[in-house]
């Protein structure tokens, strides 16, 4: 009786120790100990080497590296729920089967999310600096690190799929009042359930909000969705929380609104230009404008093995001839 020869798994990245050893059981798997980001050419030899690509956000997978007369690759197993990072067209157009890793980080991101919506107008991290960085504190006093409440505020969720509606299921609990731009309105039963209202224009929303929260995808169509014209349509008193992806808001203009007093902060775990982050971002979290995390949102021990779990299924599931759960296709995007 022969053996079934073991698919050659290249991963591009670290992950979660339990992770790589089920995969050296399972495959024979390339792993990357030491967690160095690979160079193109170094994808690009991956793409000519091995049966399967297990990247993440950090890997671009275009259609240059994926071109290659001598690519061998039949499956992109990616390590994350967003797929941007790949050529997704490119990659159907050669017959290479994509994967994600949906439904694994929606409470963590929606956690991260929350987070930043208390920390931002409370000011928590302007606060604990204080305390931490060695500054003067003469305690208590009535008129002192006045932040806002948040209850009876306007929250403004952009894109209300899973992650987006989580929010509001925590945001409602907080007091906040739930509205929301989306394609298309949420089934009536969900509406209900958030006491949320729907804004079929998306200017007309960010007009009237006290906290705006982006909780869509990057695509093509949401590249800059909060454009330098909309992001004036921001009242000078609203906050804006991005836990997506930093290429839906036009960062520059963002960064100066908030510089001016146009908008009166942020609260932002991803960047347009990630991993680099705007020295005058910076300049703006030191003086308590701004709140600023390193891309951290779905960053939970539990949520990391879930996704290797996720990924190790949708190769198990290819390998075995059958459609891999986590599929993801062109007209899906």
């Amino acid at each position: 009786m022969s053996v079934k020869k073991k698919p050659l798994v290249v991963v591009t990245r670290k992950l979660p120790d339990s992770i790589e050893t089920r995969m050296r059981e399972l495959f024979d798997a390339r792993l990357n100990l030491d967690d160095t980001p690979l160079t193109p050419e170094q994808i690009g030899e991956a793409v000519r080497s091995a049966d399967v690509l297990v990247p993440t956000v950090t890997d671009e997978i275009t259609e240059e590296i994926l071109k290659q007369p001598d690519c061998r690759l039949k499956l992109i197993a990616n390590f994350g729920n967003g797929v941007d990072n790949i050529d997704v067209v490119a990659a159907h157009a050669r017959g290479i089967t994509v994967t994600n890793t949906p439904k694994v980080l929606t409470e963590d991101t929606a956690d991260m999310t929350m987070a930043l919506i208390l920390a931002v107008p409370r000011r928590l991290i302007e606060g604990a600096s204080i305390l931490t960085e060695g500054k003067h504190w003469a305690g208590w006093s009535p008129t002192w690190m006045l932040g806002h409440r948040i209850g009876g505020k306007r929250l403004g969720i952009i894109g209300m799929g899973r992650i987006g509606q989580a929010v509001a299921r925590r945001a409602r609990a907080f007091g906040l009042q739930i509205h929301y731009h989306n394609r298309r309105p949420v089934a009536p039963h969900i509406a209900d359930e958030l006491g949320a209202t729907y804004w079929e224009s998306l200017d007309q929303m960010l007009a009237r909000m006290d906290i705006i929260s982006v909780n869509c995808p990057h695509t093509p169509a949401t590249f800059h969705l909060l454009s330098a014209r909309r992001l004036k349509l921001i009242r000078k008193d609203a906050y804006i929380v991005n836990t997506a992806r930093g290429e839906v808001i036009d960062e520059e203009t963002m960064t100066r609104l908030i510089e001016t007093g146009e908008i009166a902060g942020a609260g932002l775990d991803v960047f347009e230009h990630e991993p680099a982050v705007s020295p005058k971002l910076v300049r703006l979290a030191r003086a308590g404008k701004v709140t600023l995390l390193p891309h951290m949102g779905s960053a939970t021990i539990e949520g990391r093995v879930e996704m290797g779990e996720k990924v190790i299924i949708n190769i198990r599931t290819f390998f075995d001839d059958h459609k891999p759960p986590d599929r993801v296709l062109p007209s899906m995007l």
